[in-house]
């Protein structure tokens, strides 16, 4: 495949959604022929999956189901969106992937990280983004940011002691893999976060 793809993750309340919609914004204007996509969902299939797994109304929802249906999401997601856009030589840029489901609900929920990882890679096809960035803030900083939006979802409601395993997760996957996850303080104002996000991902395609 010819294309890049590129992914963003991080805790809840982390400006993700703000960060991958600039950076975006930003590698069009310089003229990439660029996708921008998220997870779950993505595709009419996969925004269906997307329903279920983040109703607050579906608390009886058993982990393994939650494993199944984020991979069954993705599986969809990477045939119809992902791959045939990097087959074709574009630029992707996708709100989450892999790495949210080992943190998510390997670490987060304690399920066997070679399980989960077996799931998605079965899901994915073995699709690995090239570059991955890390947006991190405290979740206590992370829940103060999500304290203003209005109808939090399944995920967001779970406890504190959760979303710090979660954290923990990213920090592990970072740690694991220097050579494409990029950690990113979010704590900073957007602009600047902005910035060093698209500094790296300069530097990091000299260097390609």
């Amino acid at each position: 495949m010819t294309g890049i793809f590129i992914t963003f993750e991080g805790p809840d309340g982390a400006g993700k959604t703000t960060q991958v919609k600039a950076f975006a914004e930003r590698l069009t204007a310089q003229g990439y022929d660029v996708v921008l996509t998220r997870e779950p969902g993505g595709t009419a299939i996969s925004d269906k999956i997307r329903s279920l797994i983040l109703d607050p109304a579906h608390k009886e929802m058993a982990d393994i189901t939650e494993v199944l249906l984020y991979a069954a999401s993705r599986a969809q997601h990477v045939q119809e969106v992902i791959v045939p856009a990097l087959q074709s030589g574009k630029l992707v840029v996708c709100d989450r992937f892999v790495d949210a489901s080992i943190a998510y609900q390997g670490y987060g929920l304690g399920i066997a990280i070679d399980q989960v990882a077996a799931v998605n890679r079965l899901a994915t096809g073995g699709l690995v983004p090239d570059r991955t960035y890390l947006l991190d803030v405290s979740v206590e900083e992370g829940r103060d940011r999500l304290q203003a939006r209005t109808g939090l979802d399944r995920i967001e409601q779970k406890g504190a002691p959760y979303h710090e395993r979660v954290r923990a997760g990213f920090h592990e996957l970072a740690a694991r893999h220097p050579e494409r996850i990029q950690l990113i303080h979010a704590s900073k104002p957007a602009d600047e976060v902005a910035e060093d996000i698209f500094a790296d991902f300069t530097a990091w395609l000299t260097h390609k």
